[in-house]
């Protein structure tokens, strides 16, 4: 009697490779570091201090240091509440963790994000002193926030890149639209985006289409807000 042929039974997972964790301390370090909650205000300090022609009533309206009201207005929206929102969510047992790991668990945190970035670019617009990019700026975010939320449902896009893509996008945005050099800055921003991505890619903690996808969310609803309001 022949032999019987052997069935191999292969895993159906993608194999991750491994990494040592050193190199895994440095992804962390560099997905703490280079948080999206992060960029608001990093954008707000850059351009201020790049552009201050374009910001001289909200200088007139500081208190004890240069643009401290608007900073505290960003951190409070883009910072404060968010990490608030996550932290309370996991006190009250709706999220598993504070990483988001899950799609279930972004759910309250998109939501809630969706309303603190609205009453930003709300608020700004309303106002009439801040620059049309700015505000761009802002919707751009908002946009994304919601795209990812639907997506959300079908695909863990990476907040990350997200964030990053945004980035890019607002550079771009001011490149084209405003005529701006910032060939530099936007080199820059494509480093850092990379390194961001890379970072994401050795926690495992998206799949490459999460990651180009964030990144195309990101672009894209920066470049359709300067359309609106640039």
């Amino acid at each position: 009697m022949e032999n019987e042929p052997i069935l191999h039974v292969r895993d159906l997972r993608q194999e991750q490779p491994l990494f040592s964790p050193a190199v895994r301390t440095v992804a962390q370090v560099i997905s703490y570091l280079l948080h999206p909650l992060f960029i608001p205000t990093i954008i707000t300090f850059l351009t201020v201090h790049a552009l201050p022609e374009y910001f001289v009533n909200f200088k007139q309206d500081s208190i004890r240091f240069p643009y401290d009201k608007l900073y505290f207005r960003v951190i409070s929206i883009s910072l404060f509440f968010p990490l608030l929102t996550v932290m309370l969510s996991r006190a009250l047992r709706f999220i598993d963790s504070f990483y988001l790991r899950t799609q279930r668990d972004r759910i309250i945190p998109y939501v809630a994000s969706i309303i603190y970035y609205f009453w930003a670019f709300y608020t700004f617009i309303r106002e009439g002193v801040s620059p049309a990019f700015y505000n761009a700026f802002f919707l751009g975010i908002f946009l994304a926030v919601i795209i990812a939320f639907i997506a959300n449902i079908f695909i863990k896009i990476s907040m990350h890149t997200i964030g990053w893509g945004g980035v890019i996008g607002f550079l771009l945005a001011l490149m084209g639209g405003m005529q701006m050099n910032v060939t530099i800055p936007l080199v820059i921003t494509f480093f850092v985006a990379g390194l961001v991505a890379t970072a994401r890619l050795v926690l495992s903690a998206h799949s490459s289409a999460e990651i180009y996808a964030g990144f195309g969310v990101g672009i894209l609803s920066q470049l359709i807000a300067y359309l609106i309001v640039g």
